[in-house]
């Protein structure tokens, strides 16, 4: 696999596949969007599919207990990830536009309750495989590395420190209008770690081939270029 420096972006012989994974308020989402951006690839935003399935499935009155209907909803699920010309993942359901849907805090709850189970995760894993097979994506979420990718070209796992990502947590609810204070904040991430890390199917963790980073003190900018270092073959 060959790379080539060119006017500060790279002309790539072919198009890996980077595999980015970490814990809530990590940087996940906005280090992927800001890296795909800087290489031409598409983001695939894995969380935004299993929010499409809980609002698939809120919509057809079902929920974590409907375990079989889940698995046939999911089996068929007329999911589109598409990128606007601002650069944000867009969500198409059934070919409609449900990216500002998923936001609502009942479809975040439902999706956090789904997706711990295999008859939800098993078949959108196998989509999040098909788009990922021509290349040219930076995947990420919560098993992309250990799990939906193991053959990633590139693995990266992100962390920070707890304060720090209640921090974030913290003005991303503020820039919503949703009024929350610290402590809450961190109750909210310490939560989502739990359930994230000792669920059954597909557990939180960092592959062992993966590369760590810590990213509490770094900028976008800093991760995203210390991403770019890591890329095999960089000339």
């Amino acid at each position: 696999m060959i790379f080539i420096l060119h006017n500060s972006s790279f002309i790539l012989s072919k198009r890996p596949v980077i595999a980015i994974d970490g814990p809530a308020g990590s940087g996940k989402s906005t280090v992927a969007s800001a890296l795909a951006e800087r290489l031409g690839f598409a983001h695939i935003e894995t969380g935004a599919m299993y929010r499409a399935a809980a609002l698939a499935a809120h919509l057809n009155g079902l929920g974590p207990q409907d375990r079989q209907a889940l698995a046939d909803l999911c089996q068929k699920l007329p999911i589109e990830l598409k990128q606007a010309e601002s650069g944000q993942q867009r969500v198409l359901l059934g070919g409609e536009d449900v990216t500002e849907q998923l936001r609502s805090d009942e479809i975040a709850r439902l999706a956090s309750e789904i997706s711990v189970l295999p008859e939800v995760r098993e078949p959108l894993v196998r989509k999040q495989r098909d788009f990922a097979a021509r290349g040219g994506v930076v995947m990420e979420g919560r098993d992309i590395q250990t799990i939906v990718l193991p053959d990633a070209d590139l693995k990266v796992f992100l962390t920070a420190s707890l304060e720090e990502r209640a921090k974030r947590l913290l003005r991303d609810l503020a820039a919503r209008g949703k009024a929350a204070d610290l402590e809450e904040a961190r109750q909210i991430i310490q939560d989502r770690d739990a359930r994230d890390s000792t669920r059954a199917a597909s557990p939180l963790r960092a592959a062992d081939d993966a590369v760590v980073i810590d990213t509490t003190t770094l900028t976008v900018e800093e991760i995203v270029e210390k991403i770019l270092g890591l890329l095999p073959g960089k000339a």
